[in-house]
């Protein structure tokens, strides 16, 4: 944490939630003057109080190494460069429209990446009333299982859980306009599938 923007980034998250520098002191068991050396870039803080450091004002312990928290460019709303991770912990799906750094149970996630599904990762799509019908043969074990579907279009994602020894069927709400539908394997990663 020796870069001069560190401690115009500490300065600014701290302003951000309107803290003094003594509600910082107290949150972090210091004195006040640490905080002050620190924003002034005349001291950094000890190495040990960077995670909590970082949990009190919300950003990763990287961003504060780096002196800067890099934020995502925006995304004007569009949904054709939607992101999806998978927490190897815990099994949380998150997604991003536009990049960023997501981190779930301590770790750092990386985004999947789709790629055209093969015979295992096949679905078949058939319209029924105002629905999609997704049925697939993948199967349907511990350890081995469609953990979730996904259908993304220009302005929308629907996302379907999907866990273990249930069907290997569902059905959701059709959506036009260039939909595409995505099947994930707890194995084998992210599959992109063909819709009607």
């Amino acid at each position: 944490m020796q870069d001069q923007r560190t401690g115009a980034l500490l300065r600014k998250l701290r302003q951000e939630r309107g803290w003094t520098q003594r509600q910082v002191a107290e949150q972090l068991g210091v004195s006040t003057q640490a905080v002050s050396k620190w924003e002034r870039d005349q001291g950094i803080p000890d190495v040990g109080l960077l995670p909590h450091l970082a949990e009190i004002f919300g950003v990763s312990v990287e961003g504060l190494l780096d002196g800067g928290l890099n934020p995502a460019a925006p995304d004007g709303g569009n949904m054709k460069r939607l992101q999806f991770y998978v927490c190897p912990d815990c099994g949380n799906i998150l997604t991003s429209s536009s990049g960023g750094q997501l981190s779930c149970c301590g770790r750092k996630l990386e985004p999947l990446r789709a790629v055209p599904a093969d015979a295992e990762h096949a679905a078949t799509v058939q319209e029924v009333e105002t629905d999609w019908y997704v049925t697939f043969r993948h199967p349907m074990e511990k350890g081995h299982f469609i953990r979730f579907a996904a259908c993304v279009a220009p302005d929308r994602l629907l996302l379907v859980r999907l866990y273990p020894e249930q069907g290997s069927e569902f059905r959701i709400p059709q959506l036009r306009g260039g939909a595409k539908l995505y099947l994930c394997c707890s194995r084998h990663g992210l599959f992109r599938a063909e819709l009607p």
